[in-house]
């Protein structure tokens, strides 16, 4: 009998040192301070004694919070939170009240507060630096974003050579909506491929859309869009575009010398362009509707509208001159 009182007591102590162990870097640590909780304690059972001691190990092993994980945006609310707490814990004290039943009941009140706190957006894989779904941990009083590779697939495009390439740097996450840009930039001589190195800038693309019109064999090869906010890289995307078809009809002694004086123009000029749509991609593409664009369709109207007027009004004229 003595021997198992010495075990339950040997196994009652390891379990009091574990509940003081864990709530190392607990939510109350990063949300309050020392000098808080240190306060609140003077405040339970006086400024000096062991008494002290005790109260502040019972503060953070009620709040074994350590593992939890929250949505970044609501920091603020759970600091709120904590603030209230504090100044409850408080008029407890004032009050005489036991600091054994106070804290585990504003513990209790704590965890409910974060159940009921949004939650934080889960991951889209395979790729991007997605701010949308950053929690904050309180096991270290850091945050993290998702461990997703910014670098996206290689996503495979195959045009018959003559007719157009479209690539759309479009990402199935959400983006910030402010001081989004985009650039391009190319690897030919067929490569596919990641590695940034082989990779020359596109200056003349712009936008979240672009195209290549005509794709010739020269075209053949990866194509590279760096979505950014304020210079910070978001994703990469990659297309490999593979250029298909018959080898072109005999050309002229004319054709050909003029071929060879084309290759000394900028290579950029003949490789991908900004997408500027016609009239039915206008109407069939909702994106298409940029201001610009918008501007440009009420003008037209605007033009229709007056020419019909000035027509209706000199036959107006004719009809009447002949009576």
């Amino acid at each position: 009998m003595a021997l198992l009182a010495l075990a339950s007591a040997v196994l009652s102590a390891l379990l009091v040192l574990a509940v003081f162990r864990v709530p190392a870097w607990a939510c109350l640590l990063c949300f309050t301070t020392y000098s808080e909780r240190l306060r609140i304690c003077q405040m339970f059972v006086g400024m000096r004694g062991p008494k002290l001691e005790e109260c502040e190990e019972a503060f953070t092993a009620a709040f074994g919070l350590s593992d939890t994980e929250i949505n970044y945006d609501e920091r603020s609310h759970l600091h709120d939170a904590f603030t209230q707490m504090t100044h409850a814990l408080q008029e407890l004290a004032a009050a005489q009240g036991s600091f054994e039943v106070a804290f585990p009941d504003a513990a209790e009140k704590m965890k409910k507060v974060i159940t009921q706190l949004k939650e934080a957006q889960a991951c889209i894989p395979p790729c991007g630096l997605q701010e949308f779904a950053r929690r904050f941990l309180c096991s270290g009083c850091y945050s993290r974003v998702c461990d997703l590779p910014l670098d996206c697939p290689v996503q495979d495009v195959t045009v018959i050579r003559g007719d157009q390439a479209m690539f759309s740097c479009i990402v199935n996450f959400q983006l910030p909506k402010e001081e989004i840009t985009y650039s391009w930039k190319f690897a030919g001589g067929g490569l596919r491929t990641q590695d940034l190195s082989y990779f020359r800038d596109m200056p003349r693309a712009e936008g979240y859309l672009a195209r290549i019109r005509p794709a010739q064999l020269t075209h053949r090869g990866t194509f590279s869009c760096v979505i950014k906010q304020d210079q910070r890289p978001l994703a990469r995307l990659y297309f490999f575009l593979n250029v298909t078809g018959p080898p072109p009809r005999a050309e002229t002694e004319l054709q050909a010398s003029f071929r060879e004086v084309l290759r000394w123009a900028p290579r950029d000029s003949e490789l991908i362009q900004p997408w500027r749509p016609s009239l039915g991609e206008l109407l069939v593409r909702p994106e298409a509707l940029t201001p610009s664009n918008l501007f440009l369709l009420a003008a037209l109207g605007a033009l229709a509208s007056a020419s019909a007027t000035v027509l209706a009004w000199i036959f107006f004229r004719w009809y009447c001159s002949g009576d």
